[in-house]
């Protein structure tokens, strides 16, 4: 019996990144950065408002009245008030370009280009208008609510580094220098079948004996969530022939292989024998439950890496978390391809499997006074059956249990794999 980490070091070697490709901005987030996108231009390309005031002169505002922070007797009356005529008005995208002469004042906008020889804006509030003159209660500074050229960005500046990974900041960041692609590391594709003679596809009405596609939907789905670009190929039957060519087509149009009912028993031994024409599965029992019997190798010219996964939902979602989720966050770019995990003290009694690390559906909580994790297992405990697909729909979380550990009591604390929020 093989390890988790022996069989984890083993798929996380297999790791790789897609070649890159250029992509509209729009569809790059979450992507990681192939190349350091370095400005052309600067931003702002011109002097313009921060905020709607008044342009003026900061020179042209030296009336006897509290400057901007200062403490003044509201019932004090000022003295030697500036007032200044209101000459026109600006607005963001003018092109019109108005000069402004001494002890004059242009209305503005936010984002609106400045008139010549203005250095400041003054706010709104800090002004009464009658008709076109405005009274100034405060004064600014040369540069006071102005964004200059450069202010956010310099020609030569790198916007984005390789190696980033894209945000919605840093598109809108692209956007403002021009940038309408950008060269990233694409998803990796994965593609998701499942086998068995006893299952249909939905939509139809299972005879006895026959079982509805669950796999290849949880799945893909679980690819999905995890940043993958996913075909669900769905249940996969015929003669050797018809599914060697079926899997030589997903193997050219994809990274990874994820095939979930193909390991174990007679029913799947013809299918594992079209997979050794292919390439090279290596089977084995890993030290976990549930999920324990699992395939990895390579398929394919490409050498693609494959998984074949139990038919059982619940262990072949565990052994997905387990395995094939940190290879395709690796293949992301991901720094951290590996769930997060928290010290949470357990609710109730738990057993395990001793020889074997336990994954074991629970909630996660916070209590309220300490804000302390608490976490009740959802299999597994007090006669609950660990197989229960219901049970893992209801859980955000993982218990994980040591592999010489034969169970867990109530109050332990015990180390917790996050899912996903519940609501």
């Amino acid at each position: 019996m093989r390890s988790v980490e022996e069989q984890l070091s083993a798929v996380t070697a297999a790791a790789a990144m897609p070649d890159p490709v250029r992509l509209d901005i729009s569809s790059a987030l979450g992507l990681m950065s192939a190349e350091d996108v370095v400005s052309e231009i600067q931003m702002p390309a011109f002097s313009q408002a921060a905020i709607d005031g008044y342009a003026v002169r900061a020179v042209d505002i030296n009336g006897d009245f509290a400057r901007r922070g200062d403490q003044r007797d509201e019932e004090e009356p000022r003295r030697g008030a500036v007032e200044l005529p209101v000459v026109g008005e600006v607005p963001a995208g003018s092109a019109q370009p108005l000069k402004l002469q001494p002890n004059q004042a242009v209305r503005v906008y936010t984002g609106a280009p400045l008139p010549t020889l203005a250095d400041a804006v003054l706010p709104l509030d800090w002004t009464e208008r009658a008709g076109s003159r405005i009274t100034v209660s405060r004064s600014v500074s040369s540069g006071d609510f102005v964004r200059r050229p450069g202010d956010d960005v310099q020609v030569g500046d790198i916007v984005v580094s390789a190696g980033q990974v894209i945000s919605p900041a840093q598109i809108g960041l692209l956007a403002s220098v021009g940038r309408a692609k950008v060269l990233v590391h694409p998803r990796p594709r994965v593609s998701v079948m499942s086998i068995g003679q006893e299952l249909i596809d939905l939509g139809g009405a299972p005879k006895q004996g026959q079982v509805y596609d669950v796999n290849s939907y949880s799945l893909a789905a679980a690819a999905r969530d995890a940043g993958a670009d996913v075909t669900r190929v769905g249940i996969t039957v015929g003669e050797p022939a018809h599914i060697r060519d079926l899997l030589k087509e997903q193997l050219r149009r994809s990274e990874v292989l994820i095939i979930a009912g193909a390991v174990g028993g007679d029913a799947g031994q013809e299918f594992r024998q079209v997979l050794e024409e292919l390439g090279t599965i290596e089977y084995n029992r890993i030290a976990m439950h549930p999920g324990s019997v699992q395939g990895f190798g390579f398929l394919g010219e490409d050498r693609v890496p494959t998984f074949l996964l139990t038919g059982n939902p619940i262990g072949a979602l565990v052994a997905f978390e387990v395995m094939v989720r940190p290879l395709i966050r690796i293949a992301l770019g991901k720094r951290n391809a590996r769930r997060r995990t928290v010290s949470a003290r357990c609710m109730s009694n738990l057993d395990s499997v001793e020889g074997r690390r336990g994954y074991i559906r629970a909630r996660l909580m916070r209590d309220r006074e300490t804000r302390d994790y608490l976490v009740q297992p959802l299999s597994g405990s007090d006669g609950r059956q660990t197989h229960l697909l219901a049970g893992l729909s209801e859980a955000n979380c993982l218990i994980v249990i040591d592999e010489d550990s034969p169970g867990v009591r109530a109050g332990d604390s015990v180390d917790v794999l996050f899912l996903s929020r519940l609501g």
